[in-house]
């Protein structure tokens, strides 16, 4: 009896390949010409194999959000490690990630997915909820009015830069952040 050549199975590893093409081909495309058969091609799987992981576009979608959201928790929550000063540390942690998530890998699929997020029910839903979550959580230390201001200015600012819609010089930049993280201070 021959032992025909198998590759092994995977599976996190190849849903992690789909969500990673999925952000490419979504920051090429937009998500109105992202197609099933173009991920499974991009990924080296057959449609089914993507079927099997993610049964239609918008899964693959959600999976996509999911992602780029524990990702952003996690750079939120390390930065928070770094701070030593527990007033305000969850809005200055924020307000850090927000001013490098243009700068970063994870950029491309925030630029996808906020037109999305805006848009789409579910995902907006539960952005919702983790922001609400978080404020609930950090609401002793960050409930002030400087560290909210400087949470909502945080986000005009990941608008701006996912829409391109400002563009500021580095010094303007830096300024612009050295004065939202004072405002969590008080």
């Amino acid at each position: 009896m021959m032992n025909a050549h198998r590759r092994s199975k995977q599976p996190e590893q190849v849903r992690q390949q789909l969500l990673a093409v999925t952000g490419a081909l979504a920051a090429e495309a937009g998500l109105a010409g992202l197609t099933l058969d173009a991920v499974a091609a991009a990924a080296g799987v057959s449609k089914g194999g993507l079927l099997h992981h993610f049964p239609n576009k918008a899964a693959l979608i959600d999976g996509l959000f999911a992602r780029l959201l524990s990702e952003f928790e996690a750079a939120v929550e390390a930065a928070m490690a770094c701070d030593v000063e527990p007033v305000g540390r969850y809005s200055r942690a924020y307000v850090a990630v927000c001013f490098d998530l243009d700068q970063d890998a994870a950029g491309a699929g925030w630029r996808v997915l906020t037109i999305a997020l805006l848009a789409e029910p579910a995902l907006k839903g539960r952005w919702q909820a983790f922001v609400t979550k978080k404020a609930e959580r950090h609401a002793e230390t960050d409930g002030s009015a400087g560290c909210l201001a400087a949470r909502f200015a945080a986000d005009g600012l990941w608008l701006a830069d996912m829409l391109g819609s400002h563009r500021l010089e580095p010094p303007e930049r830096q300024a612009l952040k050295a004065r939202l993280m004072a405002l969590t201070t008080a």
